[in-house]
């Protein structure tokens, strides 16, 4: 009975999040997300103000977290699928492969994010959310290795995406077209490709230790 009372709470939280974030990312494009309160996303979304505050800090949270949709969590999902092959490439390639999902956010949302300074900067805080759970699958891959290594790594991915989100957000800025700004586009995978590529060894070497036995 608790182990389903817990679940119903639990997808009762994750629609309450859903419900705001998409309440969040629809009025931003019909209004600006100057002129979206944090009130009006919480009024549209059917909660309470302080409801909202349990889920989202600001209005520039939930509006990136529906574009976002929790990627963080789906490519610790996707490594930890892929248990046969060499632990870089399974990061690298799943980190560009929910990166560049082509089923991902449409062009006016992608827009306003690379239009607007504040969701710029929450767009590339919101990297760090890889950490946590990429940790947890790299500890597992790596039979459960020193407390550090793991979070040494994830936080370095973590790190490499960020610079290579920075990077592509940037060349939107800097690429003017017919009434504001282009999205940018087909670079990504190459910026993610490059930025986590220095990583590559490391994540090699702790494989490598694995099968020689040592533990620190």
């Amino acid at each position: 009975m608790t182990t389903r009372g817990s679940g119903l709470r639990e997808r009762k939280k994750q629609a309450t999040r859903e419900a705001l974030r998409a309440a969040a990312l629809r009025l931003a494009l019909e209004r600006g997300p100057d002129n979206v309160r944090v009130d009006d996303i919480a009024q549209a979304a059917g909660v309470s103000p302080r409801t909202y505050n349990n889920y989202f800090s600001s209005r520039e949270e939930a509006i990136v977290a529906a574009v976002t949709a929790e990627r963080e969590s789906r490519v610790a999902a996707v490594v930890a699928a892929r248990t046969g092959a060499r632990l870089a490439d399974d990061v690298i390639d799943a980190v560009v492969e929910q990166y560049t999902d082509p089923g991902g956010p449409g062009r006016d949302a992608l827009l306003l994010i690379t239009t607007a300074p504040a969701l710029r900067a929450a767009f590339l805080d919101a990297a760090t959310a890889i950490e946590r759970p990429l940790a947890d699958v790299i500890d597992d891959r790596l039979g459960g290795t020193d407390p550090y290594t793991a979070r040494v790594l994830a936080a370095s991915v973590a790190a490499a995406v960020r610079v290579a989100l920075e990077r592509w957000l940037r060349s939107a800025a800097a690429t003017p077209a017919a009434g504001g700004l282009v999205v940018p586009a087909g670079s990504l995978p190459d910026l993610l490709r490059s930025a986590l590529a220095p990583l590559a060894p490391a994540l090699d070497a702790a494989e490598e230790r694995l099968r020689r036995g040592e533990r620190r």
